[in-house]
């Protein structure tokens, strides 16, 4: 594989890390889903969410394949990315981190250390489930980048989330050509 400029470029899988429910038809991940280059992790997605269970349906689509990944998760896939990442290694090159729930810590250990791979979090101004603050807390923990995605919400198909073309910019930015 090569770019426009004759660089040459090596195969990223991109793996789609749900959150704890069904996304939805017209929720930006089932759009990125269709396209060839995605896979689901775990296939197919749904709930309930137990994070353990889905870190290990992480492990096991991540070891499956030798093949460079980037991670793209929503939501509580951003747990379950962390909870990978704390537990785990393999071929990972970078995430997306998009909307993570805040989790107060007497309802859930939510793994904060540094994850070993670069990242960015996308968090919303006005998204429910996590402040502002909270989302720059993750991302300083993380040690992900913060990008603004502005006032979108839970950045889902009920707050108007179908195509998300700032997201597909992040991932490029991650080296998912």
């Amino acid at each position: 594989m090569s770019t426009d400029d004759g660089r040459r470029t090596r195969p990223v899988r991109r793996l789609l890390v749900p959150g704890r429910g069904i996304p939805s038809q017209t929720h930006w991940m089932h759009d990125w889903a269709r396209r060839s280059g995605y896979i689901w992790a775990p296939e197919p997605p749904g709930p309930p969410y137990d994070l353990a269970e889905r870190v290990e349906a992480l492990r096991v689509t991540i070891d499956a394949d030798d093949t460079p990944a980037i991670l793209v998760a929503h939501s509580a896939g951003c747990l379950t990315v962390a909870g990978w990442a704390a537990r785990h290694e393999g071929p990972v090159l970078a995430a997306l981190l998009a909307t993570p729930p805040f989790i107060p810590p007497e309802w859930m250990d939510v793994p904060r250390q540094a994850l070993p791979f670069r990242s960015i979090l996308a968090a919303s101004r006005t998204d429910p489930h996590c402040t502002p603050a909270q989302a720059r807390a993750y991302a300083a923990d993380w040690g992900a980048e913060f990008f603004d995605a502005g006032d979108v919400g839970h950045l889902d198909g009920a707050t108007g989330f179908g195509p998300w073309p700032d997201g597909e910019a992040l991932v490029e930015r991650l080296g998912g050509h």
